[in-house]
């Protein structure tokens, strides 16, 4: 019974993981969609004469879109790189290191 209660709550663990790691995938699309449509609109600002001075676009320059090109690329690295570096192997050995590490503290005699 002990046995599959630890499968089970590893697994839990391995799936909150496997979660997070979605959210963080959606949050970085959504974040491409929205900097595409932003880059667009700084383009044809500065590169067209359509008159697109209205409040958020007249804010629209060089170096907020040379800040924002940064953090999307570091938002980037962020997500494709922690899958190579950190694939699912480490994942589950580092969460059963840590379950392990709990499970030494707290023994119930």
């Amino acid at each position: 019974m002990e046995a599959n209660f630890n499968s089970d709550q590893e697994q839990q663990e391995l799936q909150q993981l496997a979660s997070k790691k979605v959210l963080k995938l959606k949050s970085f699309y959504s974040h491409t969609v929205v900097y595409i449509i932003g880059l667009t609109v700084f383009l044809l600002k500065e590169y067209t004469e359509l008159p697109l001075n209205f409040f958020p676009i007249r804010y629209f320059n060089c170096f907020v879109m040379i800040l924002w090109s940064a953090i999307y690329i570091g938002s980037a690295i962020d997500v494709f790189t922690s899958f190579k570096i950190f694939d699912e192997e480490w994942e589950a050995r580092k969460v059963k290191s840590i379950l392990d590490k709990r499970e030494r503290k707290q023994k119930w005699e």
